[in-house]
């Protein structure tokens, strides 16, 4: 058996399983303290030991959402599962926000923006009625949050990871549409490790929209 230890308001790497079933395993004071990527299902709450049995070749992420450490067991060695996404890749690296120039002669950026929201793992153009968002290669998205606002996510160009609600969709393709209301979790991940393969998504939204309008549940990389 194997075991990992996390830290508080941490998470693991997003795996892939290997061809055994995987069983995840940890104190029962701690199930309600994680959420918990299996496959398709993102979870939030009522996680119980079944839910951590992984099959085959499916992928799986804990997260700590406490104030202490947890430790995790393994029923196999998990040193040679596929690491899909690793939230903390550039955590110690130096951190130069985009300049809009780097997009405009990559990508066709319309003119008409009203505004722009540079970053350095993402960067946004504003227009009136819609948002264009690019996602650095092996970077996600906080998982978050809104009170006052729903979204359309709308995939222009990439296949990244989309979590939405309860559920996670991988590869989405190009056209692919999502509608997240008011008070749902989401977070999208280019897990693309070719430098320059952003992902672009289209943003639109109804409601109140407003930047500080963002409850954060995962934030690895102290996003603001």
């Amino acid at each position: 058996m194997q075991n990992e230890l996390v830290p508080a308001k941490r998470g693991t790497f997003l795996r892939k399983n290997g061809n055994e079933e995987l069983e995840i395993s940890l104190d029962r004071k701690d199930l309600g303290k994680i959420f918990l990527i299996n496959e398709v299902n993102f979870k939030t709450e009522d996680i119980s030991k079944t839910d951590l049995i992984i099959e085959p070749y499916s992928y799986y992420m804990i997260i700590n959402k406490g104030n202490e450490e947890i430790e995790l067991f393994y029923s196999l060695n998990i040193s040679d599962h596929e690491i899909v996404y690793n939230p903390y890749k550039y955590e110690n690296g130096e951190k130069v926000n985009f300049q809009p120039d780097k997009f405009k002669q990559r990508f066709h950026v319309p003119e008409g923006y009203i505004d722009t929201l540079p970053k350095w793992y993402s960067f946004k153009f504003t227009y009136n009625d819609y948002n264009l968002i690019f996602v650095k290669p092996e970077m996600g998205l906080s998982i978050q949050k809104h009170n006052s606002r729903n979204e359309t996510w709308e995939i222009l160009e990439g296949n990244p990871i989309i979590i939405n609600g309860n559920k996670v969709y991988y590869n989405a393709k190009n056209g692919s549409k999502f509608q997240i209301p008011i008070d749902t979790y989401h977070s999208i991940i280019n897990s693309n490790k070719e430098a320059n393969k952003f992902v672009l998504l289209k943003e639109r939204w109804s409601g109140n929209f407003d930047e500080n309008d963002i409850t954060r549940v995962f934030n690895p990389n102290n996003y603001k």
